[in-house]
């Protein structure tokens, strides 16, 4: 059997169990020793009164032996007053090993006198003195240490088994304790995690919470939230590389077909139409970026955007190129305001930041075909740009309702993003990689009176 947490548990209980014994022996064993002492010092004065209360020279041998004997004691001395009295001794007196005064005890000297007499050899003798009632100022036996030992030893046995007990008891409870409150619990976490890492995509294999307000159960709620995020997230790319797949298949069709659709727009220049002739060119510039789009395969989440080739363009010419790409003048329904100043020269790659203004003014002109104006205002687009010191500050304003709140964390997110219905959710995700990799910004300002949404792109410039 491994060792688990519950058999740790299991030995560190019993240790600390053990440890704690271990402080409450010592000054128990050391308190042991002196009741011992007293006890004896109790019955020596008993016989104390017997001897003093016979005739001098009157107390038989074989009664003072027997006192003696059942005091433990070689001797028993009285002091009264100003005399001290040899009450009762042995034949021979035997040579004092170690004296022990009971009447004022310390703490720390108890201690020491306990573990020197468990260590002692056996026939040591010892005095010990203690208070003598009745108008006595001391009583004082000298006996032999060996029984006193003997219980001692058999005190500390007896301490040993019953910890034992209260430890393996006590750690029982434990255990058990810890296995329903913690290590249950902790192994259903554990086991979650590896069901769900052998088939993350599988919802079927999310945890589902007990509903506990402790920590585990909080964290049973975490790891639910994370594995089902885990699960989204994986479909996603999964769909997301089919779909990578799947448009790298049709893009050499598709290619085709735009470059089929571009010879037969060549042809439109050529009719006598006026409205033919004015749309024919936006028709070509519009076929011509759809062909070198599909030729770079760019799909968001399979193919890497190219760096950016910054060179210094009018901003102006690439703001009108978006809006005319998005909504051509000559059937325009929703109105679009350039504020952009004739000499306004910036320093980044044209086709990114056209992709960029591309993207901000096809949401803006769904959202007022969709959603309308705000009641009162008509529906328009304005795109405003100036320096800002080292930077260039570009917004892209609408009339329409705006975001919602609860669109506004996720707006910039693939497949997440998205506050229309049936929007895929690319758009801004697309602009704001373009944006990060001229090392600019771009953000959604908090909505004010008479406008709708507001984007700002900011774009670093370099030093003249």
């Amino acid at each position: 059997m491994r060792f688990g947490l519950a058999a740790r548990v299991l030995v560190l209980t019993i240790i600390f169990v053990m440890v704690a014994e271990v402080a409450i022996f010592v000054p128990s064993v050391a308190n042991f020793r002196n009741n011992w002492l007293r006890d004896r010092l109790s019955s020596a004065y008993i016989a104390a009164l017997v001897l003093e209360a016979a005739p001098a020279d009157m107390v038989p041998e074989d009664l003072t032996h027997t006192l003696l004997q059942s005091v433990g004691a070689s001797t028993i001395v009285l002091k009264m007053r100003d005399t001290r009295r040899l009450l009762a001794m042995t034949d021979m007196p035997p040579q004092i090993d170690e004296t022990f005064d009971l009447r004022t005890p310390s703490a720390w000297g108890s201690i020491a006198a306990a573990f020197r007499t468990l260590s002692a050899r056996d026939g040591r003798i010892i005095d010990a003195v203690g208070a003598a009632p009745m108008g006595g100022e001391y009583i004082e036996i000298t006996l032999d240490e060996t029984p006193l030992r003997a219980a001692m030893l058999a005190y500390s046995i007896n301490i040993l088994e019953l910890s034992l007990v209260l430890s393996l008891f006590v750690a029982g409870l434990a255990v058990v304790a810890i296995h329903l409150m913690v290590l249950r619990p902790v192994r259903r976490l554990t086991s979650s995690v590896m069901e769900f890492g052998a088939d993350p995509e599988d919802a079927s294999r999310i945890i589902q919470p007990s509903g506990r307000r402790h920590e585990i159960g909080l964290a049973e709620e975490a790891l639910a939230d994370m594995q089902s995020a885990l699960v989204r997230e994986l479909n996603q790319k999964k769909h997301l590389a089919a779909l990578g797949l799947a448009v790298a298949k049709i893009n050499h069709d598709l290619r085709n077909m735009l470059a089929s659709a571009q010879l037969l727009s060549d042809r439109l220049a050529e009719l006598s139409d006026p409205l033919a002739r004015r749309l024919a060119p936006k028709l070509v510039g519009t076929l011509d970026r759809a062909i070198a789009f599909c030729q770079s395969t760019l799909v968001y989440g399979r193919a890497a955007e190219r760096h950016p080739d910054p060179k210094r363009f009018r901003l102006l010419s690439v703001a009108t190129d978006a809006a005319e790409s998005v909504a051509p003048s000559e059937i325009r329904h929703v109105a679009i305001d350039i504020s952009v100043g004739e000499d306004l020269r910036i320093v980044a790659d044209s086709e990114h930041l056209f992709r960029v203004l591309a993207n901000l003014i096809r949401n803006a002109v769904q959202a007022l075909d969709s959603a309308g104006p705000q009641p009162g205002l008509p529906p328009r687009v304005t795109i405003a740009a100036a320096r800002a010191g080292a930077d260039v500050v570009i917004e892209v304003a609408d009339t329409g309702p705006g975001v919602p709140d609860h669109a506004r964390e996720r707006l910039f997110r693939a497949f997440q993003g998205s506050t229309r219905a049936g929007g895929a959710g690319l758009g801004l995700a697309i602009a704001a990689d373009l944006v990060r990799a001229h090392g600019g910004s771009i953000e959604l300002l908090p909505r004010q009176d008479g406008t709708g949404a507001t984007f700002q792109v900011r774009l670093p410039q370099p030093a003249a």
